[in-house]
């Protein structure tokens, strides 16, 4: 099955449903495996994707360096308006939870890759760290430590009562 999914092809189905399973590597992102089961409805002038995506993608541990596997697991739910929403909200509106819709503008296909690889990178922690215990990076030895500056001599001597 292709990635991109046309909108006719959506219409045509039972209920004007279809269900889509992705099974592969998102290329784009090192050691990312992703399988995906989602259900793609028409609903009127709008789409609808949701599903459950899990996986494994390989990240480098911003600590240690060390590359480790980030288990992914998060929901899809996406909305996508088949026509421009522009001449709608030609004014400035604020959007809410919930409100955010991609705007087809007309295409006549969604692709589902594209749609999978920004889950994945959204689904991302902010720091990558390889574990709990990872502490590399994080100590410096007494050496290191141990920096000698001349002019701090004066305060060697400096006693106080």
């Amino acid at each position: 099955m292709s990635n991109k999914i046309l909108i006719e092809d959506i219409e045509r189905e039972p209920n004007k449903t279809l269900h889509y399973e992705f099974d592969d590597e998102i290329k784009e992102l090192e050691g990312c495996r992703l399988r995906a089961d989602l259900e793609i409805k028409s609903l009127g002038g709008f789409i609808e994707v949701k599903g459950e995506a899990s996986g494994v993608v390989t990240l480098e541990c911003d600590r240690c360096l060390n590359k480790f596997e980030y288990d992914l697991e998060f929901d899809i739910d996406e909305t996508y308006a088949k026509h421009s929403l522009y001449d709608e909200y030609s004014q400035e509106v604020e959007l809410q939870s919930g409100q955010f819709i991609t705007d087809l503008n007309g295409a006549k296909e969604i692709d589902l890759y594209d749609l999978l690889y920004q889950s994945v990178i959204l689904a991302l922690p902010n720091k990558n760290v390889c574990g709990i215990n990872c502490n590399e990076g994080l100590f410096v030895s007494e050496e290191d430590m141990e920096i000698h500056d001349d002019r701090m001599d004066v305060f060697k001597n400096i006693k106080i009562d």
